[in-house]
């Protein structure tokens, strides 16, 4: 008995619900249309704006990602050796051959530079006589000259598409150090 009470509970509360939703639905009659109108202003006046810089902005980091690789990719080339390491015209071409969507308007700077095994991050020896300061600089037990090959790589790109608002050009940059097998 009990159930069957729950049941008609139920369905009246269902069909009061039903009969608002269709009182509400009568009601917006007279306006039909209107928010598709509304609808069509925001989007228009938002939306484009949005998905451009969206795309715009899409672009700009897959182009710096991009130009970070050339960069790892010129330092995995000079850290073979030190004769790799020396070679800084294929040094350059590796970078530029990773960034082929740029072409030579890529700008490659591969350095080397030696450190101290024991302070990396100290001080760099750079010129030529690094690793001569290097070593008489690096003494003691573990410590030693370490030679390192660092490559920077800088572009300005302009996006297809101008934004207001937005750069019309952006200097993308990468950098990537590795130490050089000895």
């Amino acid at each position: 008995m009990k159930m069957s009470h729950i049941v008609r509970s139920h369905r009246s509360r269902l069909r009061s619900l039903f009969s608002r939703v269709v009182t509400h639905c009568r009601l917006l009659r007279g306006q039909s249309g209107s928010a598709v109108v509304e609808l069509a202003v925001v989007v228009s006046l938002l939306g484009v704006p949005l998905l451009l810089g969206t795309g715009q902005m899409g672009l700009v980091v897959y182009d710096s990602i991009e130009v970070s690789n050339a960069a790892h990719v010129g330092a995995e080339y000079g850290m073979q050796s030190l004769t790799y390491a020396a070679n800084t015209a294929n040094i350059v071409a590796a970078a530029r051959a990773e960034a082929s969507d740029f072409g030579s308007s890529l700008s490659v700077t591969p350095t080397v530079y030696y450190a101290c095994a024991l302070a990396v991050g100290g001080t760099q020896y750079t010129g030529s006589n690094a690793q001569a300061n290097a070593t008489a600089a690096c003494t003691g037990g573990y410590n030693r000259a370490v030679e390192f090959i660092q490559v920077n790589t800088s572009i300005a790109v302009a996006p297809p598409v101008h934004c207001p608002g937005l750069p019309t050009t952006y200097t993308l940059t990468g950098t990537s150090v590795m130490e050089v097998e000895q």
